[in-house]
């Protein structure tokens, strides 16, 4: 993913930073505890398609 656009993405839910998880190709949210896929380079930033994150996932 490309740094540049990694630092002007937020969560569009709380407008908070996201960390990119390489393996899983997806964007976290720490404070919601959402996970946005990346499919084919493009993050999917729709609270509809982010997958709820388990606190034992954040703890990683």
């Amino acid at each position: 993913m490309d740094k540049r656009l990694l630092a002007i993405l937020a969560c569009p839910l709380c407008k908070g930073s996201l960390e990119y998880h390489v393996e899983a190709q997806e964007l976290l949210c720490r404070f919601d505890r959402l996970a946005f896929p990346i499919r084919d380079e493009i993050p999917i930033m729709l609270a509809d398609e982010a997958r709820q994150v388990s606190g034992e996932e954040l703890d990683k």
